[in-house]
């Protein structure tokens, strides 16, 4: 936790709002601006809502990631699950709950990244909240709201002989952590970055609903855990097929090896990509076939397999990390 500076316990919440409000993005969307008990927006004919959260030492350590990444993390997170239902972000609440001795240096570094992503996505912040918390505690939420102009992607809705297939890189991010923690960074700056600040190709979701996909969700606990919620969803069996693995393995071997490379690929989390079914010869531009669905044969229970085995559901999970 950054300390040092001016702390927060020198401030009141109306000194801190007065330093980070002028930084975050406002929409013409808004009707009513933050500032007064709730902001008013504009969405449209359905309304696509989530939420995350992350927190210090579980989900980032400060000696890898500054305010500014987490920003830019914690908004790439929300922004891809309205993505993944085929929606359109238009704008964000942010909640900071902090230890009174975090700088006020970290909270302004926090809010550009905020404030860049947001930006970048042209999505508005809304409001938010901020709260104090005991020491040692810094946590940061963000709900997002987007629109949604045709019907919305489930997982549920994965036929058998639809094609599987991912916008986006596989496993990068969890190989940028494997290098952070082993003191290796510079062995694939790429990586590293990509888990500092993920990216997900948010125009992408609802390009693949116009596209027909038929079930859609972002990789975030990794592609085997996240294509077996489909697979369970859906009822149906996903077989993924690892020669269409190959050019993300031999992209992440030389930093980690073809063994760790594999489990990045398969189970990495944080990538934040799309994966999706879609109708045999819809494949839209900026996706690539990884896998087929097909239904489950008698007594088979709905999974994911890779080359027809079956392999344990690595990933990412709150409350098994391991």
């Amino acid at each position: 936790m950054m300390t040092g500076g001016t702390p927060l316990r020198t401030l009141d919440e109306e000194d801190v709002l007065a330093r980070i409000l002028p930084l975050l993005p406002g929409s013409q969307a808004l009707d009513v601006a933050p500032g007064d008990d709730a902001a008013v927006v504009q969405t449209g004919a359905r309304t696509v809502a989530t939420t995350d959260t992350v927190v210090l030492g579980r989900d980032w350590l400060d000696a890898w990631s500054s305010g500014a990444d987490i920003g830019h993390k914690v908004i790439t997170q929300n922004l891809a699950d309205i993505a993944a239902m085929g929606g359109e972000p238009i704008g964000v609440l942010l909640t900071l709950v902090a230890d009174p001795e975090l700088s006020l240096e970290w909270v302004v570094d926090h809010a550009h990244g905020l404030a860049d992503e947001c930006a970048a996505a042209g999505v508005a912040v809304l409001g938010g909240d901020l709260s104090s918390a005991p020491a040692g505690v810094v946590m940061v939420s963000v709900t997002a709201l987007g629109r949604l102009e045709g019907r919305p992607v489930l997982r549920s809705g994965a036929k058998p002989g639809d094609q599987l297939a991912v916008c986006g890189s596989l496993g990068l991010a969890d190989a940028g952590l494997r290098l952070l923690q082993a003191g290796r960074a510079e062995r694939h700056t790429e990586a590293v970055a990509r888990q500092r600040r993920p990216r997900s190709p948010l125009d992408q979701g609802p390009r693949a609903a116009r596209a027909g996909a038929t079930a859609m969700l972002d990789v975030s606990d990794g592609l085997l855990r996240d294509g077996g919620r489909i697979a369970r969803a859906s009822g149906v069996v996903i077989e993924i097929e690892s020669v269409a693995l190959e050019p993300d393995v031999a992209a992440l071997a030389g930093a980690l090896g073809e063994t760790a490379a594999l489990d990045c690929v398969l189970s990495g989390g944080e990538e934040h990509s799309l994966l999706a079914t879609f109708p045999a010869g819809t494949l839209p531009e900026g996706w690539r076939r990884i896998g087929s669905v097909r239904s489950a044969a008698d007594g088979e229970p709905p999974r994911i397999l890779v080359d027809g085995h079956a392999v344990a559901h690595t990933g990412w999970d709150h409350f098994r990390p391991d």
